[in-house]
């Protein structure tokens, strides 16, 4: 099984920044895609972006231009860089990963963005 332990979220300013961190223990090896997803308040989850073990990444449109995903040098760090954050994109945010036995989420971490 892969665990998931994430990080980062807060409270800040529209047009500001935060990096939300994840990282994965457990199973490293049989990880291939990790993601974030948000939650809205009386919203469904949905995905703001994904990487690769390749390194190959997807995002969200709403998001693209703005957010980052990337990893450490070891793929079990996957990193959320959120620049120019909107108070639409506050939410509760996941970190995912698929992995051989199917997927692992993490607790949640809470980004407010203030107008």
């Amino acid at each position: 099984q892969v665990q998931l332990v994430e990080s980062g979220g807060g409270l800040v300013q529209a047009g500001g920044s935060l990096r939300l961190s994840c990282t994965a223990s457990g199973s490293i090896f049989s990880i291939n895609t990790m993601g974030w997803h948000r939650r809205a308040p009386g919203k469904q989850r949905e995905l703001v972006a994904t990487i690769t073990r390749g390194g190959s990444t997807n995002y969200a449109d709403s998001v693209k231009g703005r957010f980052t995903i990337s990893t450490d040098n070891t793929k079990t760090t996957v990193y959320l860089q959120m620049n120019s954050l909107k108070p639409e994109d506050t939410a509760v945010y996941y970190c995912n990963a698929n992995h051989l036995k199917g997927s692992s989420w993490g607790q949640g971490t809470q980004v407010t963005v203030s107008s």
